[in-house]
Formats: C-alpha cells, structure tokens, sequence
C-alpha cells in the first residue's frame, strides 16, 4: 500500500528565541509519495495561518500563529523606550485639502537615526545581548536606513558592530553609519551579495546576524509604531505604510489589528514589486532570486517582502497594495517639505502620494476618512534631491 502522507520537520535556525520551538522550524506535509514517484511539499505553517480560525487567534489571541504578539509589541516597547523617541503625529490642512480626508502623519522621520528602523535594530540587538552576555558583535545588511539603526543600537548595548551596503549607498547613510561607530563593507548592489557577504562576516567573526525584515524580535519593535500611532489617534480608519521587506508593516498590521480591528493597514510599494498579486494568491509568486527594484526611494528597493513577514501580511493586511511610481513619490516628498517643513526621503513620499490620491480610487473611499500616514523615515542626501536631480542615486 503506498504511502500517501508524510509529515516531515526541518529546522529553520538553531536559535529557537523567544516565541517558542513550533516559530523555529518549517513543517512539511509531502503528498503522493510512492504511487507516482511525485513528492510535492506543502508549508503546513503557511497553511494554517490562512484558516479563518488562525486568523481570529492570531487578533489578540494567545496563540499567535504568525510568530509575532501583540505582548511581544509591547514588550518591545518596554525594552526600547530609552533608547528611541515617542514621535508625535502631525496634521496639515492643506494637504488633507487635497486628500479630501484628514491626514495623522506618524513622523519616524524624526526618529533615532532618522528612520523608523531603530525600534527594530534596538529591540533585535538589546535582545541578542541578553541572550548571551559574551557575543561578540551584531552584523547586518543595508540600503542604509537598517545599517544606521543597527550601528546606534550596538552602540547603545556596547557591541562591535559591521553593516554591508550594496555599492552606490548614499553617502549621508554611509557617512551616519561610520559615525556610529560601525565597520562599513561595501558589496556589489544585489539582495544576494548582500546577504552573502554578511553571512560570511558571522561565521568569521561569530557576530550575530540582525535581518533588517525578516526576524520576530526587528518585526516586533517595528510594531510598537502603530501602539503610539493608535494612542495617539484611537479611532484611524486605516494606515497606510512603505513597504520594502515587509518588516514595519507586518508589525504594524499585528499591532493594528489587535487593538482596533476596524482599522485597515495599506501597503504602499514602488511600481514593479507587485506585491497585490501575490498576496490575493496567498503564495509568494516571484520568480529567481530577489532583487532591487529601478526607484528614486532607495529604502523601499527590494522586490520580495520576506518569509517570516509574507505570512504575517497575508493574515494583517489588506490584499489591496497602492503602487506609486517615482514622480508620485517625488511629488509626495515635495509636499511634506514645503506644506509641513519636514525633511522626508522619497519612501515617506510614497506614503504621502497613496493617502492624497491612490486612497480616492478604492470603492470604499467615503468609509475611510482617518487615515493615518507613516513618513518612515527622513536620511536625505540633499546633493541628490530628487526633484533636482531626476534619477536615483544607484
């Protein structure tokens, strides 16, 4: 008689952390063995996490099956709050004008390292250390926002810190990195030599790797944005917010869903990501290895979100994601600098762009009128203003 199913258990790291064995290890359910000679694998983790039951679980539940609580969040709140700004929210008339809603822009532009990244770098390194008193170092991989986050946080813990940055990093995060005190190495500009050459740094040097999306501990301190955010503004219709990796808006959406399940979490990426395909299928539908995207935002240039958040944003957030091309993300910078005199980069303009005109497009437009708004960050190489200078830096 053939054997029809087969359940197998392959370890995803040796560090099994905070959230427990079942988090660590990827769970495989292998169909039609034998008959056929066919084994076809099936992620029973991402599977389950599309039930409906995991789903309402996973609202404020105790068991939270896409890794990541809200007790986590606010844990991550508790163990940063010395280390990062309270950032205030901010309105303006004339944009809200123009967006014919009201606007409650989150500025993590002023934020520590002036994104938004430092909640998760200092939750990841603060937690490594206590983990283990002696490690030697944290090393991680950037466009330069997470590079400069990790770089102040090793910095607070008192660690030896080294950042890789693909060739061609503006030189106001490269210079901000260094300046943290941080061993800088360059690689050629692809997600792969990236991630390459920081692998091969921890197991030179034994430092510990800080992902800059794809980790519980960075996922859950980018969450305790949306904990401020929804203090400060209870009542948000929906939030809209820049993805690269998925990192901050996976942990906004758990948050936001935990506190106020009414409210919705947008998505927001550069044209070519088409992150809206894959999260309609519930399966990651990019072909061939990861790689940068052609776009004037340099912190939002990675094609693939991760595969620790790809899950968390298919429960969380809406399947809807707003596109914005470079003139939109230039005409949204734009607006925040001159209206509200805040130096944002070109990803916080992606942001500005979908809640002023992308959110106008939706059927249910006249329901979300709350709409709040995630400049992420303000790193700006103004040598290379983008409505001066018309191509990207890379």
């Amino acid at each position: 008689m053939p054997l029809n199913h087969l359940i197998l258990l392959l370890p995803l790291s040796r560090d099994f952390g905070t959230h427990g064995l079942l988090n660590q290890w990827v769970v495989l359910r292998a169909t039609n063995v034998g008959k056929l000679g066919l084994l076809i694998l099936h992620d029973v983790r991402l599977e389950s996490r599309r039930s409906s039951l995991g789903s309402r679980l996973d609202q404020g539940g105790e068991f939270n099956m896409a890794g990541v609580k809200l007790k986590d969040i606010q844990a991550a709140a508790n163990r940063i709050q010395n280390f990062v700004h309270y950032t205030p929210v901010m309105t303006n008339s004339t944009l809200d004008a123009i967006a014919g809603r009201q606007l409650f822009f989150k500025t993590e532009n002023l934020q520590k390292t002036g994104s938004f990244k430092a909640r998760g770098a200092c939750n990841a390194v603060f937690l490594a250390k206590e983990r283990k008193s002696d490690v030697p170092g944290v090393v991680t991989h950037s466009s330069g926002n997470h590079g400069q986050a990790v770089a102040y946080a090793a910095k607070c813990a008192g660690l030896p810190c080294s950042v890789v940055v693909p060739k061609g990093t503006p030189k106001v995060k490269c210079e901000a990195i260094q300046g943290y005190g941080a061993n800088l190495v360059f690689c050629a500009p692809t997600p792969t030599d990236r991630k390459e050459t920081c692998a091969k740094i921890a197991a030179e040097t034994g430092k510990v790797i800080i992902h800059p999306f794809d980790d519980y501990n960075v996922i859950a301190g980018q969450g305790t944005i949306a904990l401020e955010l929804l203090e400060q503004v209870p009542d948000l219709d929906a939030i809209l917010v820049p993805i690269s990796g998925g990192g901050m808006t996976s942990g906004i959406a758990v948050a936001t869903k935990s506190i106020n399940p009414k409210c919705k979490v947008y998505a927001v990426e550069p044209v070519g990501k088409n992150l809206q395909d894959s999260l309609e299928a519930k399966a990651k539908l990019w072909k061939g290895p990861p790689k940068f995207l052609s776009s004037v935002a340099d912190s939002i240039r990675i094609q693939q979100v991760g595969d620790l958040t790809f899950p968390i944003l298919c429960d969380f957030a809406e399947s809807v994601v707003f596109s914005v091309d470079d003139d939109g993300m230039v005409r949204g910078m734009r607006l925040v600098w001159e209206r509200m005199k805040l130096v944002v980069e070109a990803a916080s303009g992606a942001a500005v762009f979908a809640a002023i005109e992308s959110l106008k497009k939706l059927d249910e437009a006249a329901s979300l009128q709350k709409i709040g708004v995630i400049l992420c960050g303000g790193n700006v190489d103004l040598d290379q203003l983008p409505w001066i200078h018309k191509s990207t830096t890379y």
